[in-house]
């Protein structure tokens, strides 16, 4: 296991997080991504450290916070040292029927903020994210409540998840100008079945130095290697009860004949080889790998040792390439004699 340094900060975790989204869920759509309880959670939860893990993530919302309070408890059931995790969770969805009970209102952040310890049983959280864009909040009022938990000691640092690149560079000027907390890292969905990252937030990433944590990478278990075109609904995988997230079905099965004989060559799961990509990108920071089994987690946990050939990454990119979309051909080809230059300078 490799540990990368996440965004402008000194705080390095593991390639692969582990993510808690089948935790607790009962019912509903919750219930339809997992149902582990709590001796099952610790299992996993023991299992990635051991395989050198140091990085997890949760969220307030997830199993309406059944996930945070099994996580937390498997961290003290397992003994495990507070300083050798990094802990990650996420505010913005409903935690209530009020209207104040969501959002990134400075009203709501510290209000769950403090419920989220509680859950976890912890003093602080590595790693506060929010969830979503709020259009109902400035966003200065999103960061300054952020800053003000810095302040005090009960978070880290602070990230985004899931919003837009325009989004992400404008609360980034507001820190500055405001010097308030930095943003540290976006989460985001990334996979070989959905590139659409890189039309605008992968190059915004690079040029800021965030990091980026990618969930969904097997694309809601598409990418897992169980399914096909001739039957959809194979395998007994989240796919086959919960649709999501939306991926172009053509593009999608492509990208899966692509990685077989790749996966064949190596010896390895397909979802190894859709992991593995992921991870050969400059991009990204950390990929969150979910289980629901054992024989999941240890299956992901192994992607960390795939080294995709050149050939083999040229033809998954030739694959799965996004479509030209402007102004993204314009801006390469009016760039590409200064490109020449520069490189010819060098």
């Amino acid at each position: 296991m490799q540990y990368r340094q996440l965004g402008p900060s000194g705080l390095f975790v593991s390639q692969l997080c582990l993510g808690t989204m089948t935790f607790g869920g009962s019912e509903g759509m919750w219930g339809l991504i997992g149902q582990l309880g709590q001796s099952e959670a610790d299992a996993l939860v023991k299992a990635a450290v051991d395989g050198g893990v140091n990085f997890i993530d949760t969220a307030n919302v997830y199993a309406g916070g059944e996930s945070e309070r099994i996580l937390g408890t498997a961290i003290r059931n397992l003994g495990l040292s507070r300083d050798d995790l990094v802990i990650a969770t996420k505010v913005l969805g409903p935690m209530g029927e009020g209207p104040n009970m969501r959002g990134a209102s400075r009203k709501h952040i510290m209000d769950q903020c403090k419920a989220s310890l509680a859950r976890l049983q912890l003093d602080y959280i590595d790693l506060y994210q929010i969830h979503g864009f709020d259009p109902a909040t400035p966003i200065v009022e999103t960061l300054e409540a952020l800053d003000t938990l810095v302040r005090q000691g009960h978070v880290r640092y602070i990230g985004l998840s899931n919003w837009a690149a325009w989004q992400i560079v404008k609360a980034i000027g507001i820190a500055q100008a405001r010097e308030v907390a930095p943003i540290l890292s976006l989460q985001a969905y990334y996979t070989l079945a959905g590139r659409d990252l890189e039309r605008d937030v992968v190059p915004m990433l690079k040029s800021e130095g965030l990091g980026l944590m990618v969930w969904s990478p097997l694309a809601g278990g598409l990418l897992s290697g169980k399914y096909s075109r001739e039957d959809e609904q194979s395998g007994d995988g989240r796919r086959a009860a919960f649709d999501f997230p939306p991926v172009n079905r053509d593009r999608g099965y492509a990208v899966i004949d692509a990685m077989r004989p790749i996966a064949a060559a190596h010896g390895v799961s397909v979802a190894q080889i859709a992991l593995a990509w992921l991870l050969h990108q400059d991009a990204v920071t950390s990929v969150i790998i979910g289980a629901k089994r054992p024989d999941q987690l240890a299956d992901n946990l192994a992607a960390v040792d795939v080294r995709l050939s050149a050939e083999e990454l040229a033809a998954l990119d030739a694959v799965s390439a996004l479509p030209a979309e402007y102004p993204g051909w314009m801006l390469e080809r009016q760039g590409e004699y200064r490109a020449h230059m520069m490189a010819d300078g060098q």
